[in-house]
């Protein structure tokens, strides 16, 4: 997808900031609060099942006690139990709602198996020796479905102690009724009714308690996004009302130090940066039309004053001049069109490898000194080869040679050398130098130094802005080296390998 084109959404997503993020606070709270809300179903569970069957365990064991003392125990418990012999096939005892199964009928639970010795492990106070199984407890026509406890149909887990009636005496046996030497088993059935009905009401209450706390949670995220986004409101009407030629506004920094601080640092830089190009540009602009406008002028009266006076015009002297002045505005066009290109950072197209060596030594001996008694020299025989474009070097190093000849008294010097995995290149003419406070200076554009501002021999004041922007475009500098005599240009660029066709050096 283009980067331009709008993003697709959904139709019905919120477009809001605010909505969406109290929608996503409301969706995680959700998911943290069912999450919550399943362990805590879960643990109640698990807690009143416990106590459930504790309660059926000392229930268990006060009921075995009865027994083992030949004494029937009341109906009335707080648990279901039934009693069971082998022998008969009533209920020894039953109570609890066990009773429901049908007065006088057969015992709903199983008989145990008969015992011929001791049970092991023994029944003691302690409760140790009894047992817990699951156990389904019949549907019968008879069944009063109306106790607190639904028992028919339904699978229960069952505490049971069984006890050997040759153990008791013939009283307790006879008052149990039970045979002799009969296997009694005390069944208590541990229903887990009182805890579902704990936990279906706290299911209720945890339910109640997360809607109005997501109701809360989402209301809260909703305020506070939104008065956490109200300095960024503020910045978004400040800019919108910023003019883009003249970016002058600058937004109010919080001052909690928070990422709406760190946004409206980075805009105010943004804004600075955009306010020094534009009064960089209109600079540039004001600039190159005073350049146009002087050849320009010159160029218009000169041919004002040929076609006034036509018989009195030296026509060869003014078409030279016109030319002159022609060929200065041509080679202004260009420099303003490179520096336009160059402007747009694009990158270099296919670089391949250059012999800066080679091109100085060409550029050396093809230079116009137009007559001046000015020594032009190159040192260094060794390849240099740096990535790039050859033309492009070619441009660097003529600028550089053009400032410096332009310059110098006597000599300018050219130096091509290797150093450290760079490529150094110096130019050094023995003219009057550059003030340390002007370094920097000299590189910008349409900048000419007090003695260069003869337009006989200075130009436009954008061949060292041009050579800097090229260095920059191959990954490299160009500085103004300190010098004692003259002014030292110094360009560094990355050293590239040498090519497989490249010559091979005669001192290899």
């Amino acid at each position: 997808m283009n980067a331009t084109e709008p993003r697709r959404r959904l139709r019905w997503a919120p477009r809001s900031v605010r909505t969406r993020a109290a929608l996503a606070v409301a969706a995680v709270a959700a998911a943290v609060l069912a999450g919550t809300g399943w362990w805590v179903h879960g643990d109640v569970h698990r807690q009143n099942a416990r106590i459930a069957e504790e309660q059926a365990r000392k229930n268990l064991f006060a009921l075995t006690a009865q027994v083992t003392a030949g004494s029937l125990p009341d109906k009335r418990n707080a648990v279901p139990f039934e009693v069971v012999a082998t022998g008969r096939r009533t209920p020894v005892a039953v109570g609890g709602g066990m009773e429901d199964f049908g007065p006088g009928a057969e015992h709903v639970l199983p008989t145990p198996p008969a015992l011929t010795t001791p049970p092991d492990p023994p029944y003691t106070d302690d409760g140790y020796g009894y047992s817990t199984r699951p156990l389904p407890l019949p549907e019968r026509p008879g069944y009063d479905a109306n106790h607190r406890y639904h028992l028919a149909g339904r699978t229960f887990p069952v505490l049971y102690v069984d006890i050997w009636a040759a153990q008791l005496s013939g009283d307790e046996v006879e008052a149990l009724g039970v045979d002799p030497d009969a296997t009694l088993r005390v069944y208590v059935v541990s229903t887990p009714e009182t805890a579902e009905r704990i936990t279906e009401a706290t299911d209720r209450r945890l339910l109640r308690t997360g809607i109005v706390g997501l109701v809360l949670i989402a209301g809260a995220a909703y305020l506070t996004v939104r008065l956490a986004l109200r300095p960024v409101e503020a910045i978004r009407a400040l800019t919108a009302s910023v003019n883009p030629n003249d970016p002058r506004q600058r937004v109010t920094v919080p001052a909690a130090g928070h990422e709406i601080t760190a946004l409206a640092t980075t805009l105010n830089s943004t804004l600075e940066r955009l306010d020094t190009a534009a009064a960089e540009q209109r600079r540039f602009v004001a600039d190159a039309a005073h350049e146009l406008r002087s050849p320009l002028t010159t160029l218009l009266a000169s041919l004002e004053v040929a076609l006034a006076y036509p018989e009195r015009t030296d026509w060869p002297a003014s078409v030279t001049t016109a030319a002159r002045q022609t060929r200065r505005l041509q080679a202004l066009a260009e420099d303003l069109l490179l520096l336009a290109r160059l402007d747009t950072r694009t990158p270099v197209a296919d670089p391949g490898t250059v012999d800066l060596a080679g091109l100085a030594s060409r550029l050396v001996e093809q230079y116009p000194l137009d007559d001046r008694p000015l020594a032009l020299s190159r040192d260094g025989v060794a390849p240099a080869y740096v990535h790039g474009d050859p033309g492009e070097y070619e441009r660097l190093l003529r600028n550089l040679v053009d400032n410096a000849v332009r310059h110098a008294a006597h000599r300018v010097q050219l130096t091509v050398r290797n150093e450290d995995g760079q490529v150094v290149v110096t130019v050094h003419d023995d003219g009057p130098g550059v003030p340390a406070v002007d370094a920097e200076r000299v590189f910008e554009r349409f900048v000419r130094l007090d003695d260069a501002r003869s337009r006989d021999r200075g130009g436009a004041g954008l061949g060292l802005a041009i050579a800097r922007d090229l260095a920059h475009r191959h990954r490299g500098t160009l500085t103004l080296a300190p010098r004692t005599l003259g002014a030292c240009f110094e360009l560094r660029l990355p050293e590239a390998p040498a090519p497989a066709d490249a010559p091979v050096p005669a001192d290899a």
